[in-house]
């Protein structure tokens, strides 16, 4: 077995990938060899367990090891791979990547900057608790399965939201979903074929690279820009690769907060049009926007765009209630996916998103939220630049700064550091397009006050 050096430039993450490929291209490792359990190469190497899952990761996505749920790691054949589109990624696992992210996603960590939620004192209670009060007194069908669109007058709410958006749908448009989260993966479902070339930004929404990857798409990035998207690049990567579908996020984009500019929009829709492919735009901050901006669906009009959004950040992410809108003839469709994946949704889960959406104090609960997000935008960034991070962009509004330190080159081994002290961080590579690691960090503006945290970062060089 290799050694690794601690006092050395390059990450242990890098060490142990590298140590790794090294004995299997010399033959050191055979295929079907059972590598050390990743608690056992931790102990005897003297790492974080956090730094041998990366490593164990990046080896299966590289194609030299292959995870066996409940058995562990074996060293994968190399010669089997062939040449299909598929070589990288059929035999992706994402076992141990779910291990990874359950750790950053840990609610038992005390302070969270890197998670993608907000506090639960931010989010509606009041109102759910309300809604939820008056639900009890209603006479709710409980032997039922509810409508499998979901419940028409959340729809129609919907419908009437959408229409302040610029986005003309009537209520047999609009699907509820199990959050945005389901509503992504019925697009995915519907559109993605395994082998297919997709596109999505880079970085991207972290959910939906994974989902991607398991469904064996052929992941494009598309560079985003503080305004919105390098689109030299992005057409140059169009005609490349012929994607079928563009995966995006333009307004508050997770995890660099950044805003696609009007221009970039009209853009995206004419490479749309002119190479023939479909975009699935998620809008699930746009409650947390204090300007009104538009969207692809406005321009399109949902010819060609599916539109997701979600209640999760404003009203309560335990209700689970999101939606898609679509043209008429793909939401037939993907209504139908929805039915044969789970029946329907909650109707009771979203008669108490209804009730809280017709609050009277619904309009006040947003308006104070912007207002929350907009201090801790200006604090953390103020904060951060004070600390010698470098800023993606200030948005100045929503959940998100994207920043990075000159003295870091590898977040993720940041993050196992911070972890250690009780705080969650997110790391760059978990947003990348190829999980290679990564100088960036997503900050969450909610924890912006948070002391500890600016002790720890206040420390950084010193890591």
């Amino acid at each position: 077995m290799f050694a690794l050096n601690p006092k050395s430039s390059v990450p242990l993450v890098t060490q142990i990938v590298g140590g790794f490929r090294q004995m299997v291209d010399d033959g050191a490792l055979r295929a079907g060899a059972k590598l050390p359990s990743i608690r056992q190469f931790a102990h005897a190497h003297g790492v974080s367990v956090y730094t041998v899952v990366d490593a164990y990761d990046r080896l299966v996505a590289l194609g030299y090891f292959l995870s066996q749920a409940h058995s562990g790691f074996f060293v994968r054949s190399r010669a089997s791979q062939g040449t299909s589109a598929l070589s990288g990624m059929a035999q992706y696992s994402f076992d141990s990547m779910w291990y990874l992210r359950s750790i950053f996603e840990n609610r038992a960590l005390r302070s969270k900057p890197g998670c993608g939620w907000l506090p639960g004192d931010w989010l509606f209670g009041e109102g759910v608790r309300r809604s939820l009060r008056n639900l009890a007194t209603e006479d709710v069908d409980l032997g039922g399965y509810g409508e499998p669109k979901g419940y028409l007058p959340l729809r129609q709410v919907v419908r009437d939201l959408l229409a302040s958006r610029e986005v003309v749908v009537n209520a047999e448009q609009v699907l509820l979903t199990q959050g945005s989260s389901q509503a992504m993966d019925l697009a995915a479902r519907r559109l993605v074929r395994a082998g297919d070339a997709v596109l999505v930004d880079e970085p991207g929404y972290a959910n939906m690279l994974f989902s991607l990857r398991f469904l064996g798409a052929r992941l494009v990035g598309a560079p985003r820009t503080p305004t919105g998207y390098d689109l030299e690049t992005l057409e140059a990567r169009i005609i490349e690769h012929r994607p079928k579908v563009f995966f995006t996020q333009p307004r508050l984009q997770s995890p660099t907060g950044s805003n696609a500019v009007l221009s970039h929009l009209h853009r995206v829709m004419q490479l749309a049009e002119k190479y023939d492919f479909i975009v699935v735009e998620n809008d699930i901050y746009a409650d947390l926007d204090p300007e009104a901006r538009p969207s692809l669906a406005s321009l399109d009009q949902l010819n060609r765009v599916i539109y997701i959004s979600s209640f999760s950040k404003t009203i309560s992410p335990n209700i689970r209630v999101g939606y898609l809108a679509a043209n008429p003839q793909l939401l037939e469709d993907l209504a139908r996916l929805k039915m044969l994946s789970g029946l329907t949704s909650s109707e009771f889960s979203e008669r108490l998103a209804y009730g809280a959406l017709i609050d009277g104090r619904w309009r006040k609960h947003i308006k104070t939220l912007k207002e929350r997000l907009a201090q801790g935008q200006q604090h953390l960034a103020t904060r951060l630049l004070d600390l010698g991070f470098e800023l993606f962009t200030e948005p100045k509004a929503g959940m998100f700064l994207w920043a990075r330190h000159p003295s870091i080159q590898n977040a993720a081994e940041l993050a196992y550091k911070a972890a250690e002290q009780d705080i969650l961080l997110g790391p760059g590579h978990l947003f990348s397009v190829d999980l290679e690691p990564s100088p960036w960090l997503r900050f969450n503006v909610a924890w912006a006050q948070d002391e500890p945290l600016l002790r720890f970062l206040a420390e950084i060089k010193a890591i």
